[in-house]
């Protein structure tokens, strides 16, 4: 079955080089020779104010949040790639959920005052995170805190399910063969949809 996959790009700097980019190639690599639709956010790409007020959560956001609001919610599957810093996401990131997530989006009161209504039900989702430290230090000393709080604290309260995780460790020094090993990984997991 094809989907329709949106890549979220999360790292801030726009540099073709970094890694968090060749692995989002390959990814939709395989998902476009698999026959499925895909669809980008390059957050190194585009401007957006920090939200600093939670009376605007309510409002609309602007045009560039609006238009990435349409693609994820024409999405299937929301493959989120990031890099690593001081143990969680980029505070770019962080703050383009933030404004993803107004105007109702990804959650929204319910009638009752109960638990908020997750509005994004019926989505999947992966995340890659890239780190310099090996991933089997981060998930083991650390907890893997800031990817857990992102998957059940964003993603998971939006409606997400399933939402799986790709950790790829010491990316400063790998060899050309173990990089090859984790772009053919991300080829096999686009052409699957996951």
């Amino acid at each position: 079955m094809t989907k329709k996959i949106c890549i979220l790009q999360g790292h801030p700097h726009n540099d073709p080089a970094h890694f968090c980019r060749a692995l989002a190639s390959a990814y939709e690599d395989g998902a476009k020779e698999a026959g499925h639709s895909v669809d980008h956010i390059d957050l190194g790409k585009i401007d957006f104010p920090i939200l600093r007020d939670p009376a605007e959560f309510p409002s609309e956001p602007p045009s560039v949040i609006r238009e990435a609001q349409r693609k994820v919610k024409n999405a299937d599957h929301l493959f989120v790639i990031y890099p690593l810093w001081m143990g969680t996401m980029p505070a770019l990131v962080k703050a383009f959920f933030e404004q993803l997530s107004r105007h109702e989006f990804a959650i929204a009161e319910s009638a009752d005052g109960g638990w908020p209504r997750k509005m994004l039900k019926g989505k999947s989702a992966r995340i890659v995170v890239t780190m310099g430290m090996p991933s089997a230090a981060y998930k083991v000393f650390f907890g893997a805190h800031g990817v857990k709080s992102f998957e059940s604290g964003i993603l998971g309260m939006a409606g997400f399910k399933p939402i799986r995780d790709t950790l790829i460790g010491g990316v400063g020094g790998l060899s050309d063969k173990h990089a090859e090993k984790h772009l053919a990984e991300m080829r096999t997991l686009g052409a699957r949809g996951e």
